[in-house]
């Protein structure tokens, strides 16, 4: 069994219980700063750090174990007898059980108002550089960063006097884990400090598990939810949940996809979705019209879908959505009646997120996985170059009421999976055609989901359009505004058709992909 250990945590969680199981033990305890003090009041007999090593603290505590006596302790091989006679020869005795967890960097920069040089004092080097020690030689030595594993350290100790080589592996690989997660924030916080907007040669990501799940897309599927750590406001991460079981793997990413185009409006909203695509959207002056709107959109593909708000739901509202099975609702807050109506119903999760509104930074990443690499962009935060910078390339210019349904409707193709089509009117989608493999057939789809409602609509392309068919199908159906980026070869033969039919139509040089 280990005779010495060496403890020095900043999360202070069950420390003084394993101290005094430890010296039941017989381990001598090595301790500094406020470790030790805590472990005395407790009774515990600790062995001071710079009693060993014959070198005060200094620098305001910045070095204190970084010193022969402790890194000897620690990395000596015990199989390999050079190392044990050298040990003896310098007078430095093994140590056996290292417990260290790191200065709060995270929590430091995650506090309101934090400064650089605040951010600074908190990277440990003394700490990290005694794990790495440790997990290297774990053949020898146990290493223990995280409060969850004393238990089991202890039991192995108490039944058997030693702590298995498997449990010992099991350890070092935490220790590392836990060395790469912390130089990860600390990497990013810098990046961010530097502010370029530039992506890194090399990219290190770390998150932190926020809950694991029942099954991923699919039930043959494992998922775990994972947090990045940061200051995301608005994020569905700081989403308080009121009611209902835990989210599952398509909750948490259709919901996101809701929250992405709620963002983009002001008026009270309503966005409902379903499999990550926009079902019913409708802006109004009150929200229990914004949702009557949304509703009407598809009173079909809603049910079973998630409902995102951007104002306070109330009661009459509450009774509106309870009429039929949503899976999700998400708004900043619910009155209490709202909240007595939802929850009569166990099934449907109640999700309360004050920061609704507030938007993504132009820093942000955004993310896709494939098979052996990762693509990596910024996250797509702009309607237009620049405000309203889109040009009418028609005869006739859009009325006031059609450039509103215009600009609704491109905000809600913009969140929609591409080939995508949007018909809206009355600042409410008709119809929308998501994910098609072709642009006309995204078209059809949504002049159809429309149904008479169409005449007089206005229609939205996430992308230019490559033929004049979508052209002809909206004035067909009686569509009388378009809005499209523009940049097709052909753009004349759809800018001449428009004409013909007396349909306005506005470029607007940025496209929306959405895969």
């Amino acid at each position: 069994m280990g005779k010495r250990a060496i403890i020095s945590v900043s999360n202070k969680s069950g420390i003084a219980n394993f101290a005094k199981r430890l010296c039941k033990l017989g381990v001598e305890i090595l301790s500094t700063g406020g470790t030790a003090n805590i472990l005395r009041e407790e009774g515990i007999k600790v062995t001071n750090v710079d009693d060993v090593t014959g070198f005060p603290e200094c620098l305001d505590g910045r070095v204190k174990t970084l010193h022969p006596k402790i890194h000897a302790g620690i990395l000596a091989r015990r199989d390999n007898m050079d190392h044990m006679n050298e040990l003896k020869a310098l007078d430095i005795e093994p140590i056996d059980i290292v417990v260290i967890n790191l200065y709060p960097f995270k929590e430091t920069i995650l506090k309101e108002g934090v400064t650089l040089e605040e951010a600074i004092e908190n990277i440990d080097i003394g700490g990290p550089t005694m794990l790495r020690a440790a997990a290297k030689n774990f053949k020898d030595v146990a290493v223990v960063v995280d409060p969850k594993d004393y238990d089991k350290v202890l039991n192995e100790l108490e039944k058997t006097d030693e702590i298995s080589l498997k449990t010992k592996l099991y350890l070092a690989t935490k220790a590392f884990e836990h060395t790469a997660h912390y130089d990860s924030l600390i990497g990013r916080y810098l990046r961010d400090e530097i502010g370029d907007g530039g992506f890194p040669d090399l990219l290190t990501l770390t998150y932190e598990k926020a809950q694991d799940m029942r099954y991923g897309e699919n039930p043959h599927q494992g998922a775990v939810f994972y947090r990045e750590i940061g200051k995301f406001k608005g994020a569905l991460t700081n989403a308080k949940q009121l009611h209902g079981k835990a989210l599952s793997y398509n909750n948490i990413n259709d919901t996101n996809g809701a929250l992405d185009l709620l963002k983009e409006f002001n008026d009270p909203t309503i966005v409902a979705v379903k499999h990550a695509n926009p079902c019913g959207v409708a802006s109004s002056d009150n929200v229990l019209d914004a949702y009557k709107k949304a509703y009407e959109s598809d009173p079909v593909s809603i049910f079973g879908g998630i409902i995102a708000c951007n104002r306070q739901i109330d009661e009459d509202t509450a009774i509106e959505i309870d009429k039929i099975f949503i899976e999700i609702v998400v708004a900043p807050s619910y009155t209490k009646g709202a909240l007595d109506v939802l929850s009569r119903k166990k099934n449907i999760r109640i999700l309360e997120l004050s920061d609704i509104a507030i938007q993504v930074e132009e820093s942000t990443w955004d993310f896709k996985r494939v098979y052996g690499g990762l693509l990596l962009q910024k996250w797509n935060t702009k309607l237009f170059n620049e405000d309203d910078d889109f040009k009418v390339v028609t005869k006739r210019e859009p009325t006031k009421e059609e450039l509103e349904d215009l600009l609704f409707a491109w905000k809600v193709v913009k969140h929609t999976k591409s080939n995508a089509i949007t018909v809206a009117k009355g600042k409410k989608t008709l119809g929308n055609g998501p994910g098609q493999v072709n642009r006309i057939w995204a078209a059809e789809s949504a002049i159809e989901r429309s149904g008479k409602e169409v005449d007089g609509a206005v229609l939205a392309s996430d992308a230019f359009f490559p033929f004049s068919d979508v052209v002809k199908a909206a004035a067909e159906a009686g569509i009388t505004a378009i809005i499209q980026p523009g940049g097709s070869i052909r753009d004349k033969d759809s800018i001449e058709l428009c004409d013909k039919n007396d349909i306005a139509m506005i470029f607007t040089s940025m496209r929306h992909f959405k895969h």
